[in-house]
């Protein structure tokens, strides 16, 4: 596991960071790892887009349209 370093953080917002760990039960470390892991598994809003693009772009054109049209027309 690879070593993260985070320089000049301002003395309030650590203490903040303790203060928050402690009331989780955690330590410092434990609980910024799971601050990162958290951040890391939401998607980015370019992420999510591209997602999107995936799930909702159809391979169906308008003579497929006008059949099913026809189908539920037919079945009445």
């Amino acid at each position: 596991m690879t070593a993260l370093t985070i320089r000049d953080v301002p003395d309030d917002q650590i203490q903040t960071l303790k203060i928050r760990a402690a009331q989780a039960g955690k330590s410092l470390q434990a609980f910024m790892q799971d601050l990162i892991a958290k951040e890391v598994s939401k998607p980015t809003m370019a992420e999510m887009m591209s997602r999107l693009n995936r799930e909702t772009t159809a391979d169906i054109g308008t003579a497929d349209v006008l059949a099913a049209i026809d189908e539920g027309r037919a079945g009445r």
